[in-house]
């Protein structure tokens, strides 16, 4: 199994209840794809085959596992729907072994997100799509700042669930009240330029 030394130590740093989630998690990966590369993005563990395929990172109080294109998969309602809002990933807020699906449907999962690498299936881009249209809890301070912030409000308001999803993953993720106020203003910067979170990662 090829692994990544900050992928080791990610794991090695986290609570003790996340590691043998997330080290299952990754074992789980390797055995569906053995071709997997690790590789470490937006702060947390990334693993690609011929692209992005799925990531898993660690919370004060839960794990979360994600698909790079679970809304293209067959089990999408599954994948992105209620447990997908918010920072938990498409599996939900993962605490314990017990939170996670069966190997084999694991595994199904992962076979399937690298069959869309495979064939070359990518997102779709400047389209809705079927579960855009999921709420986004916002905090009630995000949601005070915007109203001071008229054009930064227009924009997330019609931005797309994922869009808006990364922000508030970004902002609420903060460990300290400094870091949160600090990733807020840099969010309203950020959105009245039209901008996602991660619009420093897209190819132009």
């Amino acid at each position: 199994m090829a692994t990544n030394p900050k992928t080791d130590a990610y794991i090695e740093n986290t609570a003790d209840f996340a590691k043998p989630i997330l080290t299952h998690l990754r074992k789980i990966v390797h055995k569906a794809c053995p071709q997997v590369v690790e590789t470490f993005k937006w702060n947390s563990p990334t693993f690609e085959y011929k692209g992005l395929l799925c990531s898993i990172a660690s919370f004060k109080s839960y794990c979360s596992f994600g698909f790079w294109k679970a809304s293209l998969m067959k089990d999408a309602a599954t994948l992105v729907g209620e447990k997908g809002i918010g920072a938990a990933g498409n599996l939900g807020k993962l605490t314990t072994l017990k939170d996670l699906p069966s190997d084999k449907v694991l595994v199904e999962w992962i076979k399937e997100a690298m069959r869309l690498n495979d064939e070359n299936i990518k997102l779709p881009k400047d389209k809705p799509r079927k579960y855009d249209k999921i709420e986004v809890s916002v905090p009630e301070y995000f949601t005070a700042a915007l109203k001071k912030q008229k054009v930064a409000a227009k924009v997330f308001e019609a931005f797309s669930y994922s869009h808006r999803k990364e922000y508030i993953e970004w902002i609420t993720e903060a460990k300290t009240e400094a870091t949160r106020e600090k990733r807020v203003q840099q969010a309203l910067e950020w959105i009245a330029e039209g901008k996602g979170r991660n619009w420093k990662y897209q190819k132009q």
